[in-house]
């Protein structure tokens, strides 16, 4: 049987519990969880230290072991949304573009996604540029698009005449 380890930060959107076992992070939520049973172990210190990085701006790019349940075809999903440079965000319309008649099915997937933030499924917004479901809640998904918008900016250089 394997063990089962938490970390739960405060963040500037609420507190984040990180999931884990010994080798991998299996979730990062918004919601309330029962952690009483639960310990911290190395990789919930580590991750719990990348996730305060990037709240306070220094981290743009989270690089711990993620294994999250799902079909092969979520597990591609996921990794797609990995891709979405920080900063910028894409439609569902832009990231199905591959599979045009999948678009319901992708939206699905990026719904069960439960690697908040890492796996940044905030980053896709409707077709309109209107945000669009977010089961941390739309308010969550506002603030941290506003803060990667922010620090990306941040990171360019001047040129000065």
């Amino acid at each position: 049987m394997e063990n089962h380890y938490a970390s739960v930060i405060e963040s500037p959107i609420g507190k984040l519990t990180i999931f884990a076992d010994d080798e991998f992070v299996h979730a990062v939520t918004f919601a309330d969880a029962d952690v009483r049973d639960l310990t911290q172990n190395a990789l919930t210190l580590k991750v719990a230290l990348q996730f305060e990085d990037y709240f306070k701006g220094k981290l743009k790019d989270f690089d711990f072991p993620i294994k999250q349940k799902g079909t092969d075809f979520q597990q591609q999903v996921w990794q797609n949304l990995i891709a979405i440079p920080y900063g910028e965000t894409t439609s569902y319309a832009k990231f199905s573009e591959h599979h045009p008649l999948a678009i319901r099915a992708i939206a699905a997937a990026n719904g069960k996604n439960n690697i908040a933030i890492a796996v940044p499924c905030h980053r896709v917004i409707g077709s309109n540029g209107k945000l669009v479901g977010y089961a941390g809640g739309l308010w969550r998904k506002q603030w941290l698009l506003q803060h990667e918008r922010e620090i990306a900016q941040k990171g360019q250089t001047e040129i000065k005449f």
